[in-house]
């Protein structure tokens, strides 16, 4: 029964945790942008992928 009380306890800690987390990035600004993750899909990217140069991915597999 002692290590349901434990168990219990530590849950609120993460939980608070989280929360203060939470609570301290909304105040800290980092969810004040809505509008560019919505148009983020429209920009170009600055330089477009060269098909023939393998990328950074296949050259780590290959060993």
């Amino acid at each position: 029964m002692s290590a349901l009380f434990i168990l219990i306890i530590i849950s609120m800690l993460v939980a608070g945790s989280f929360l203060f987390l939470f609570l301290h990035a909304v105040k800290k600004g980092q969810y004040d942008d809505t509008y560019t993750p919505s148009v983020r899909m429209l920009f170009d990217d600055s330089t477009p992928a060269d098909p023939t140069t393998p990328s950074q991915e296949t050259l780590n597999t290959k060993n």
